[in-house]
């Protein structure tokens, strides 16, 4: 969604709540007056006339303020940098609570335009520039501006104590040596700047949680970031990029994300002589159990193998924010890496009364997997597929060649669906449906997860989903085929990635 998109439906929501809401307070002054008073109608009629002018008045006042909050910024910049209104202050963009994507966008637009303007450049050569630097360094976000090589041209006083960083060891410096970025995926600066350049004149963009070491490389600022491209740009800056620092609120979540890892890893261990001990007991007792004790013991191992795979994804979760979660990609046949991960599930299915249904096209090809960490997506899929049941009977599992070549499987339920307001940030850590949190068990990272792992195997993954009716999730994975040059090209038997969330500019796989 574009940040103009974004801001018009601010507004409409705002206008519609406030409307809803003057509507409800005069039917129901209306119903009461008559209800419980017995006044004339004639009499209501006027009082509802009189208070409905007044209600109409505050409207309009409260849409008008929201709606031309985002205006007032433009104007104030735009102001600031007339050379009719000398001494207008640069509008602090912090302040701004409506499209602040969309004003910061665009005053660093009009901040550019009035330093390029030909007024200014026959005024005085260096008029311009010096307009620009001042204008640029009373902004309070960090703010840096580069050439078409990529390299720094300006940066702000603000950008410079962000980054701990003195200017002359920043400007005209390359941007990757100088901004160590990190992206949760391959829709990184580096990709996007490909995209403009390619295919477009101006542009702009902006992204969540990016993470960025400073030169010490322990300092770690998290924030959110807005870029604009300009091809072509006659004053030499063709990207210009602003920070909001989240540093204080993404750290909350990182450090929550520790603790539970630590307190998880300590039950590994009695988890594994549960399990251990369980199975002993269904090889030594099975036979002799009668119905009841042996659907308790089914029970047991059941529930022992969901305790597992949320250990699993507790610590794989932590190892991938810190960069230590590696796959080995190798040749695998996938109907039997499928089918050997659905036999594990097949009784915790069981135990809620649910079959599971999969079938694997004749024509897919053998894989390049982890088969590790692609069993922990399946187990993953079909786990949430059990809990969001609800009154269905089966799960199905399909996989097949999708017409770019990719194997392409997915796991469908039949059971209670997603509301799409929650979909948009279904893959997203400690992301879960607030309706059903309470009642359904869960940590909200197994898809989170399945995403990164996907996204290392070089696949997408995807979900489609109506209430009431079920879910299909789906992902890709490339034929072992595919794989072959890299693997060629690589010094080890088998391709080595990363199955990391924040992905660098400039590599997406780690050998």
């Amino acid at each position: 969604m574009d940040h103009f998109t974004r801001l018009k439906r601010q507004i409409q929501s705002y206008a519609f709540i406030l409307g809803a809401i003057e509507v409800t307070l005069l039917v129901s002054a209306a119903w009461a007056a008559g209800f419980f008073f017995n006044i004339n109608q004639t009499v209501i009629d006027l009082v509802v006339l009189v208070f409905g002018v007044g209600a109409a008045w505050l409207y309009a006042t409260l849409v008008t303020n929201y709606a031309t909050e985002p205006i007032e910024f433009l104007w104030r910049a735009i102001l600031h940098v007339s050379p009719n209104h000398v001494g207008v202050v640069a509008p602090n963009l912090n302040d701004s609570h409506v499209g602040r994507e969309l004003v910061t966008s665009l005053s660093l637009q009009v901040y550019q335009l009035a330093s390029t303007s030909g007024a200014m450049q026959q005024a005085s050569p260096n008029h311009s520039l010096l307009v620009a630097e001042s204008m640029a360094n009373n902004l309070p976000l960090p703010l840096f501006a580069m050439d078409k090589n990529q390299n720094i041209t300006f940066v702000n006083e603000a950008g410079l104590h962000y980054i701990s960083r003195t200017a002359s060891d920043t400007v005209g410096k390359p941007f990757y040596d100088v901004l160590d970025l990190s992206f949760q995926d391959n829709q990184t600066f580096d990709a996007w700047l490909q995209d403009c350049r390619a295919n477009k004149v101006t542009d702009s963009r902006s992204w969540e949680r990016v993470r960025m070491k400073l030169s010490d490389q322990k300092t770690l600022r998290q924030f959110d970031m807005a870029a604009y491209y300009n091809k072509e740009n006659s004053a030499g800056v063709e990207t210009a990029i602003a920070f909001f620092d989240q540093s204080s609120r993404y750290s909350a979540d990182d450090n929550a994300l520790s603790f539970i890892a630590l307190a998880v890893h300590e039950l590994r261990t009695p988890l594994t002589m549960l399990r251990g001990y369980i199975e002993v007991f269904e090889d030594e007792l099975g036979s002799q159990l009668d119905p009841d004790h042996a659907r308790f013991m089914h029970q047991m191992n059941a529930s022992a193998q969901q305790l597992t795979a949320f250990v699993n994804n507790i610590l794989n979760v932590a190892r991938i924010e810190e960069n230590q979660l590696t796959l080995q990609l190798t040749e695998e046949d996938w109907g039997t890496v499928l089918s050997n991960a659905v036999a594990d599930l097949t009784l915790r299915a069981q135990v809620h009364g649910l079959t599971i249904e999969c079938s694997v096209d004749g024509n897919v090809p053998a894989v390049g997997v982890d088969k590790v960490s692609i069993y922990e997506v399946i187990n993953n899929l079909i786990d949430n597929a059990i809990k969001y049941s609800d009154n269905g009977k089966k799960i199905v599992i399909h996989s097949y060649v999708t017409k770019d070549g990719m194997v392409e499987t997915t796991v469908q339920d039949f059971g209670i669906g997603i509301p799409s307001s929650v979909m948009p940030h279904l893959f997203e850590k400690f992301e879960r449906n607030h309706r059903t949190r309470s009642q359904i068990g869960g940590t909200g990272l197994g898809l989170y997860l399945s995403k990164a792992i996907i996204n290392a195997h070089g696949g997408n993954i995807w979900v489609k989903s109506k209430e009431e009716e079920g879910s299909v999730f789906g992902f890709t994975i490339q034929p072992y085929a595919k794989l072959a040059d890299e693997q060629k090209n690589s010094n080890n038997k088998d391709i080595v990635r990363g199955a990391h969330g924040w992905i660098k500019n400039h590599s997406l796989y780690r050998r």
